[in-house]
């Protein structure tokens, strides 16, 4: 029989969140609490309706038989669990870990957390919940990251090594349909336009491209707060006739932009406050596509893409290793056909979304209630 799972997220459907979003479709009978790290809402359901009375305090009754005092929100969660039959909560994020751990430890439901990326690195996020961290990884059933660099941050904020689950996320399989001909100057980026992920050093690596490529494209699709910024740049380098920037698109969009490119680009980085990517998923999706792959030794970018085996990595901050990357393709396509076919094998063979939800389904199904 299936689990009554609860998904608590701080977000319910956000663009950038295809992770999670894929979650959904784990083999349970899911139950999605979103609206902040700690939720306000449950999807489908008027079931929380949190209000402002939060210096009331109400009684909840332990699994260890001990009665304790609790705010409102806690109190409206743990009735919500409780009324759902609740025997599994995946926490996505850290900090929504540290949140609902009250209540979850009251009722005596196991946790597991995922983490994804900013809320194990970023410089803030640790200061404010490195202590708390402690408390979760404590009572959590399992601590899930999704790359060799998370898991060593997660070690060294205190989780034991035998309660990470080193798992990896994997790419839509409309992505494995993609079959790109290598045979145009087009390279394609898609992202928040956020300084970890650096779109303006891809723009400044690919406007020395521009000098022995006049003709080359690069397609940038996404939004964000430095969207307006790498505009300018691209204004002030006078490229606006190689460089588009789509918005956000779909995934079919996507998918048409991928069959027509030579390679897929990104220069991600450690930005000012620490923040970094977990996986990619965005560089999933190009490889699986059959892109080659070109971006940095950043996070877990190097355990998807092979350097010279399936794409090309070069050091983070490094703009003229990169623009040498992209030339080295532009060059050769043979070599980006091969890097490309490559990278589609290496993660249809070691990378696949059904192997990250099974990952999770085995965890779950483990569990005795």
């Amino acid at each position: 029989m299936k689990k009554n799972l609860a998904i608590v997220s701080p977000n319910q459907n956000a663009v950038s969140e295809t992770f999670i979003q894929a979650h959904r479709n784990l083999d349970a009978k899911v139950y999605f609490y979103f609206g902040g790290f700690f939720p306000s809402e449950l999807e489908n359901s008027n079931d929380l309706r949190f209000k402002k009375w939060k210096y009331l305090k109400y009684f909840i009754k332990s699994k260890t038989g001990i009665i304790r005092n609790i705010g409102f929100t806690e109190y409206q969660l743990a009735e919500s669990f409780k009324q759902n039959k609740i025997q599994v909560v995946l926490a996505e994020y850290g900090p929504t870990g540290v949140k609902i751990l009250s209540v979850c430890r009251r009722l005596g439901i196991p946790m597991i957390v995922h983490f994804h990326g900013f809320d194990a690195t970023e410089k803030n996020i640790l200061n404010k919940y490195s202590e708390q961290y402690r408390l979760l990884f404590d009572y959590a059933i399992k601590t899930i990251a999704v790359s060799n660099y998370m898991k060593n941050s997660l070690l060294q904020l205190g989780c034991s090594e035998e309660k990470i689950l080193l798992n990896i996320y994997g790419p839509h399989h409309d992505f494995y349909k993609v079959q790109p001909l290598y045979n145009t100057q087009q390279l394609v980026s898609v992202g928040r336009f956020v300084e970890k992920k650096a779109p303006h050093l891809t723009i400044l690596a690919f406007s020395k491209v521009v000098y022995e490529f006049p003709n080359a494209k690069m397609l940038m699709i996404g939004e964000g707060p430095l969207l307006g910024p790498c505009m300018d740049l691209v204004k002030y380098l006078k490229i606006e006739n190689n460089v588009e920037f789509l918005g956000v698109q779909d995934r079919n969009i996507i998918i048409k932009h991928f069959s027509n490119s030579l390679a897929y680009v990104q220069h991600s980085k450690k930005d000012m406050n620490g923040d970094m990517e977990g996986t990619p998923v965005s560089i999933l999706e190009a490889s699986a596509a059959g892109l080659p792959v070109i971006s940095t030794f950043h996070a877990g970018i190097p355990d998807v893409i092979k350097n010279e085996k399936t794409g090309l990595l070069v050091d983070e901050e490094n703009v003229e290793g990169m623009s040498e990357c992209m030339l080295q393709l532009l060059r050769n396509p043979q070599q980006a056909k091969k890097l490309g076919t490559d990278g589609k094998r290496y993660i249809l063979e070691n990378h696949t979304l059904e192997q990250h939800l099974n990952e999770i389904n085995n965890l779950i199904n483990q569990i005795k209630n």
